[in-house]
């Protein structure tokens, strides 16, 4: 699938699902994440971030670019790109956005937005040491791949929740990250693209 037929298909498709998000029990700081697709040789890639392992919140998890809405910030757009731009030097005119998905309560304290973007042209790579460790592709095409998408259910305080994650080369994606890859996957219609 390359960016003209998934801006299309994500477009025109309506959202059945949403992310299970853990309860509400408190008041949550906002966040947003940008999910940079870029197509190479016809096909998307989406890009993948390491969390420096100093960070107090989620330190060495992998992730998408983002993090908390700053007050100069006029919009979860505008917070993605900013922190992407921060992160990993993506600047926010090399991005078209397509769309985003309902915010996420996660049970470190943040509500997540997720933003999807097509990365317009290939860029250099300039990671912030103080917030990414590392940064990485994955096809697109491998996460469609249903049985490269895992669940378990995980019990918290008397309550099932469902927890994502998807191994890949080595690496294990999992939490907010991979609940957001699974809706992205699910949200395009696997009919369309076989």
């Amino acid at each position: 699938m390359n960016a003209t037929q998934f801006n299309v298909h994500f477009s025109l498709q309506s959202l059945a699902s949403e992310i299970t998000s853990a309860p509400i029990n408190r008041s949550l700081r906002k966040a947003a994440v940008l999910v940079p697709l870029m197509e190479v040789d016809g096909q998307l890639q989406i890009l993948l971030t390491r969390r420096a392992l100093h960070l107090r919140a989620h330190p060495g998890q992998y992730s998408f670019p983002g993090g908390k809405v700053d007050e100069a910030d006029n919009s979860m757009i505008e917070t993605a790109l900013r922190e992407a731009d921060e992160e990993i030097g993506l600047t926010a005119d090399n991005v078209t956005v397509i769309g985003n998905f309902p915010p996420h309560a996660t049970f470190t304290g943040f509500e997540v937005t997720p933003i999807v973007g097509i990365i317009k042209q290939p860029f250099d790579i300039i990671l912030d040491p103080g917030e990414v460790s590392e940064t990485f592709w994955v096809p697109l095409q491998y996460f469609f791949n249903a049985s490269n998408r895992y669940t378990f259910s995980f019990m918290r305080n008397g309550d099932d929740f469902d927890v994502h994650y998807m191994p890949y080369k080595g690496k294990f994606i999992w939490g907010v990250t991979a609940a957001i890859i699974d809706l992205l996957c699910r949200h395009i219609d696997l009919q369309y693209l076989k």
